[in-house]
Order: C-alpha cells, then structure tokens, then sequence
C-alpha cells in the first residue's frame, strides 16, 4: 500500500503530537518526522524527504512563510499544508504565494486534516472555508477588474457551478455530493478551468476568478 510520507512543523510538541495523531490513523499516512521550526524543517528533509510537509505559521527561528518559500524553491515536489490558528490576510496570502498547496485552521476536524493531507499530496490545493472566503474578498478589494473577465476563457455551465462551489471552501468530495456526480468528473471539470485559464492550482483559479469578479463567497 502507497505511503503518503507527512512531516509536522509547529513549535508547539501537544499540537504536534496531537497532528501526529491526527492522520497517521490512516494506515496510509505515515508520520516520518516532527520539527519545531522552519530550521529543524528543512534539515530534516535534507536527510529524509517527505511527500507532505504540515506546516506551522508562526514559530521562532524561522517561520512557516520563510520556509515554505525555501522548501518550495529546493524541492518542488514537496506538496506544503498550512495548518494554524492564524486567518489574517498578512499569513495567508504570503503562505501561499510562497508555495503553500492548502491552508487550514487549526480548529478543522481531524477528518478535514487529514483529507487536507491527501488532497495537497494528489496535487489538489485545499482550504477552509473561512479561508477560501477570506482569499476570495482580499484579491476582490485591493485589486479589482471585472474587465479581466474578458481575457478569460468562457466556462461552461457545470464548470462554473464547480467554481461556485470551491470558492465556498468544498472539498472534491462535498462538490461531487452537492452536484450529484462522481469525485472524477469534478476532477475533470478542475482540470479543464485550469487548462482554460493556463492556472496550475486550485489556488490560482479562486486568485483569476476573484480578479474578474466572477465567484461570489456567502
């Protein structure tokens, strides 16, 4: 059975025990490391790499944004998960522009963890709701341009519906049951809007359909 091999970064040892805990009860998932900052991070995959680094925000040394800047930039195919309490515009838009594949708080259930982990290890970006909100209105109010609509590709209506939907936070899985489709044909829709659009991620497409003002966050 394939390994999805997760590192946790945090300073504090109880979340990152209880993180630990979190997903390796998934027998797929298996726990490689632990380190207390962005140093002990990236000396860590130096020796050992990981497949998913769960990353911390704020932590002495050096943080979250500083190394997932760094570890992005070493080692590309290394797939990074904000996990933290902080929800401010100053965290989570440097987190992920510096390479940050997903960002969820600390307050998510376990079940949002650790699908959080197997999402950004399959090359999904994944967000909190209140963050995928919190992106959706930042991008919206200090750069808005509705007139880029026009330099984008038309969407269908299914995959507009799709984007309706992940600007709400929904994982593939809460997108196919709300549509009443299968998770593979929401894949599909997510690979045709990036492949449109020329977008690499889940990310990039709520930052272009936020500029062109073309998704709405209730």
């Amino acid at each position: 059975m394939a390994q999805i091999r997760v590192l946790v970064v945090d300073d504090d040892p109880l979340v990152r025990s209880a993180l630990s805990h979190f997903v390796a009860r998934d027998p797929e998932v298996d726990v490689i490391g632990q380190a207390e900052n962005g140093l002990e991070a990236i000396a860590f995959l130096e020796r050992d790499l990981a497949d998913v680094v769960m990353m911390d925000v704020q932590m002495p040394e050096m943080n979250g944004i500083e190394a997932t800047a760094a570890i992005a930039q070493r080692w590309p195919e290394v797939r990074i998960l904000a996990v933290t309490t902080l929800d401010g515009s100053d965290t989570v838009l440097p987190m992920l522009s510096a390479g940050a594949s997903g960002y969820l708080l600390k307050d998510s259930s376990a079940e949002s963890i650790l699908a959080g982990v197997r999402d950004v290890h399959s090359g999904v970006s994944s967000l909190s709701p209140r963050i995928a909100s919190l992106l959706v209105r930042h991008v919206r109010s200090t750069a808005p341009s509705n007139d880029s609509a026009d330099a984008l590709e038309p969407l269908t209506e299914r995959e507009n519906d799709v984007l309706q939907r992940l600007a709400k936070g929904m994982s593939n899985a809460e997108i196919a049951q709300s549509m009443i489709v299968s998770e593979g044909t929401v894949k599909a829709h997510l690979g045709r809007i990036m492949s449109k659009w020329q977008l690499r991620d889940r990310v990039q497409i709520l930052v272009a359909a936020a500029h062109a003002g073309i998704v709405d966050f209730r």
